[in-house]
């Protein structure tokens, strides 16, 4: 299915069982965060916690501790997301092709 694919082609991805090995989730994470509205979800986040950056003194030196990144992306069966397809994730694609349902959007 990936070589019927164009690059710039968007794409709907959808997760039909999760893997067990906690390589193949991580994989399947990384790529649920390429959709436009993951992705717009994690900048707001990641300015938020620059704004609500945690100052506190050490030494007389302003010392930042930051909040964790919050987990947006769940691995669950029947979870979908839209992405442009490039040939850079087609390896990462082809390493979850047995997990994974690819279609054009």
């Amino acid at each position: 299915m990936l070589d019927a694919l164009k690059p710039g082609q968007t794409i709907r991805c959808t997760v039909t069982k999760v893997p067990r090995t906690d390589d193949a989730q991580q994989t399947i994470m990384r790529l649920m965060r390429r959709d436009p509205v993951v992705k717009r979800g994690l900048k707001k986040a990641q300015r938020r916690r620059g704004q609500e950056l945690n100052v506190y003194n050490r030494g007389n030196r302003d010392w930042t501790s930051r909040e964790r990144v919050g987990k947006i992306v769940r691995v669950a069966p029947g979870a979908s997301w839209t992405m442009p397809y490039t040939l850079d994730v087609a390896p990462d694609l082809r390493a979850v092709d047995g997990w994974l349902e690819v279609a054009p959007a």
